[in-house]
């Protein structure tokens, strides 16, 4: 367990001590023309090293994960450590999560087929393809407009047709397509935002990272009987949830 938390708290969306690291070795690299034979195999690799062999087991999360090429859903001089085990920046002071972050807090929602997915926080668009794997739907909000879009052109490209992506302010969430089975946040507002949980069916379940820029815990919630039932899961740091002028919720 002391493991698994440490590994969670690493693979928080903000750690700019990996991302420079990772910029200093992009200088000298020499894997500068991949195959995709071997992105291939490297993706296969991630999966089993990095997720199931840390406990996600649902075969179908697994698959989602060996089949959506990560490396697409970087910048073109980051492909090579694509399925590294950590975060990678994508622009915007923005990064793309460690590929374990996304399968844990996949799997914690439980979802099924018919599911309609909200997510919270587009980013690279990396976790609304997994879902697509999972879901008849996803709904995916991006403040940043610059990645929104380009999220948007990437998962057409990748012809995700259940997928809709939308630039706006995700603590508002998504009215218009509401109620929904699951909702999963990857940016923390410092208490859980109130449109969010009104947009959650019954039954559903959201998780979410909620705390200060330095201080935050994964949070798991239930809906039953119109009322929340909140579980804690493991401390984590994600970057803040902001508002279209750019202050902290």
């Amino acid at each position: 367990m002391k493991n698994l938390k440490i590994t969670l708290l690493l693979v928080g969306l903000f750690l700019f001590p990996i991302i420079g690291l990772a910029n200093d070795v992009i200088k000298d690299d020499p894997e500068q023309n991949i195959s995709e034979t071997e992105f291939q195999t490297r993706r296969l690799e991630m999966v089993e090293k990095q997720i199931r062999k840390r406990g996600i087991r649902d075969r179908v999360i697994l698959d989602s994960f060996r089949k959506v090429p990560r490396h697409r859903f970087v910048p073109e001089d980051l492909k090579y450590l694509a399925y590294n085990d950590h975060p990678l920046p994508i622009g915007e002071a923005q990064p793309i999560s460690q590929p374990y972050i996304v399968a844990f807090m996949t799997e914690a929602l439980n979802l099924s087929r018919s599911d309609k997915i909200l997510e919270i926080g587009t980013g690279s668009g990396y976790q609304a393809a997994i879902l697509g794997e999972l879901c008849d739907s996803v709904f995916t909000i991006e403040i940043i407009a610059s990645l929104g879009n380009r999220a948007k052109l990437l998962l057409e490209e990748l012809d995700y047709q259940n997928i809709k992506v939308k630039v706006g302010d995700g603590y508002l969430g998504w009215e218009a397509y509401a109620p929904f089975d699951a909702i999963i946040v990857t940016c923390a507002p410092t208490r859980e935002p109130s449109n969010l949980k009104n947009q959650l069916k019954e039954g559903g379940r959201m998780i979410i990272p909620v705390g200060s820029s330095y201080s935050q815990n994964l949070v798991l919630l239930r809906k039953a009987n119109n009322q929340l039932l909140e579980e804690k899961i493991l401390p984590v740091l994600f970057v803040p949830m902001v508002d279209p002028s750019g202050k902290k919720y």
